[in-house]
């Protein structure tokens, strides 16, 4: 049941806000918690019941090891840490092996030329995520930053319908207080959760699905062969750039707008990534929640900065590669992890260097600003067409061609290769699809984003690096204007659900 589904939005969605809502105003909001986290697991199940198989007994596995783990009067238990252990191998081991065991087969063939066969693993739904928040919570018993456990809540921490399949990634110290919370949802609160689900909503329907018109032809193109022109290859990586920004931001805020329709506050996932300064700007503002597991529960525990600046280059290099493979079984994915390990080495010792040559006095320009950006913004295109591309080969295919080695028109040997393309992205139109995402990628750089638009802020109450001093002129408010506009928006990608498409992230 996707998001961006008739069957979700005027189905699944009203009919439990009607349950929790109705139990909550009876007076019976621990009953509505129940409700919630069985509505959850009904969502889960909808994509396949096979899947409840899988995360029902992991989630009492994880509930009955963390309940024995937390310490009780400041004492931990002797058997603590190997319970941690065996919790952290068995979360690993189930997402090991449906995310990784054809991967490494199949590897182990290519090495060996033996012919193992596992036979076809279906990757359960949201495996990824859920993993991660269940692992966090383990670890957090194990360091006493975790109070005595509630079934429920817990289940409900697991499970959490507008968060579970493609995150955000949430700590458990940001929502089981508000599990517990038994006050009706204010209706202000409820009004900035449509208004943010929608506003996400459209990011998807009107702005990531238009460049993924524009952008997926050419890489599926690209895969089979294909060599396009400089200014196709720019476009279809620009294109994709864009959609993969609006196709995961928009579902962080319909995550979000879906857990304030229940009173819900849901960690802040995206901060304006493609306004970064640098990498390690960029790694402050794209996916937070994931940015922040890797650091507290990888990056740090590996020694983080704190043994010199050798070791914290290696450390960081292991963190992004394990953060790539972390989104796919595949080469693709761990270049790209590896990509960014090599910006994030490069940016922080540029920085070093530059603090030593300049006596640690910081001077910033508008145009060292603006250049910083754009160096930034580049590298980030270049490894997004790792990420994006069929295999290495195909991801080289298409760099080279950004980087000019097919020319600016196609060979017309190869115009037959294109025959399949829709007519806006054939190869005569090049310089229309570099304007249409560039014209799309303007909005991320200039339009103020979700958070800066409604105000939101996360369950911690804390800023994050986008939100300004300045709010925009336009601001959300609970006014009969913006009902009429928001319902206007949510009118129209309404009507454009007929053609629906899955989220990127739902893959990891």
């Amino acid at each position: 049941m996707l998001f961006n589904s008739y069957a979700f939005i005027l189905g699944f969605m009203p009919l439990t806000l009607l349950l929790f809502h109705g139990l909550r105003r009876a007076g019976f909001a621990r009953g509505s918690i129940g409700l919630l986290a069985l509505m959850s697991l009904v969502f889960y199940g909808w994509w396949n019941p096979i899947y409840l198989l899988l995360i029902v007994p992991l989630m009492l596995l994880n509930f009955a090891l963390a309940t024995r783990i937390v310490p009780r009067d400041g004492r931990r238990a002797p058997v603590a840490k190997p319970l941690l252990v065996l919790g952290i191998i068995v979360n690993l081991a189930a997402l090991g092996y449906f995310k990784y065991a054809n991967f490494f087969i199949d590897n182990l063939n290519a090495l060996t030329g033996f012919d193992f066969v596992l036979g076809k693993v279906v990757l359960p739904i949201g495996i990824s995520f859920f993993t991660f928040q269940k692992i966090a919570l383990l670890v957090d018993a194990y360091g006493g930053r975790v109070d005595r456990l509630g079934f429920v809540d817990y289940v409900l921490f697991v499970t959490f319908f507008p968060q579970l399949i493609a995150g955000p990634i949430v700590h458990h110290s940001e929502v089981m207080r508000q599990f517990q919370d038994r006050a009706p949802v204010a209706g202000q609160t409820v009004a900035l959760g449509v208004t943010i689900f929608t506003i996400g909503l459209g990011k998807k329907v009107l702005l990531a699905d238009t460049a993924a018109l524009y952008g997926s032809p050419v890489f599926d193109a690209v895969a089979s062969g294909a060599r396009p022109d400089v200014l196709l290859a720019w476009g279809a990586a620009l294109a994709y750039t864009v959609q993969l920004y609006f196709d995961f931001s928009g579902y962080s805020d319909m995550a979000i707008g879906g857990g304030l329709l229940f009173g819900i506050r849901l960690p802040i996932n995206f901060a304006s990534p493609y306004k970064a300064e640098s990498i390690i700007d960029f790694w402050h503002r794209w996916h937070l929640t994931l940015s922040r597991f890797l650091r507290d529960y990888l990056y740090v525990p590996l020694g983080g900065n704190r043994k010199g600046p050798g070791r914290r280059y290696v450390n960081l290099l292991i963190t992004m590669l394990l953060g790539g493979f972390w989104h796919g079984a595949g080469w693709t994915f761990v270049i790209w992890g590896a990509l960014h390990g090599v910006y994030l080495v490069i940016n922080h010792a540029w920085r070093a260097l530059h603090r030593q040559i300049s006596g640690g006095v910081e001077e910033s320009t508008e145009l060292r600003r603006r250049l910083s950006q754009a160096i930034t913004f580049v590298a980030i295109a270049v490894a997004w067409v790792f990420f994006r591309s069929a295999d290495v080969g195909s991801a080289l295919r298409m760099l080279a061609a950004m980087a000019g080695r097919n020319g600016i028109a196609v060979p017309p040997s190869l115009a037959g290769q294109w025959s399949s393309l829709p007519a806006a992205t054939g190869p005569a139109d090049g310089a229309v699809t570099l304007l249409v995402s560039v014209g799309l990628l303007a909005i991320a750089w200039l339009a103020p984003n979700t958070q800066e638009l409604t105000g939101y802020v996360g369950p911690s109450g804390a800023h994050v690096a986008d939100e300004t001093h300045h709010p925009p002129a336009l601001r959300w408010q609970p006014s009969a204007g913006w009902a009429v506009a928001i319902g206007g928006l949510f009118a129209v990608a309404l009507m454009l659900l007929s053609k629906v498409s899955e989220f990127i992230y739902f893959q990891f």
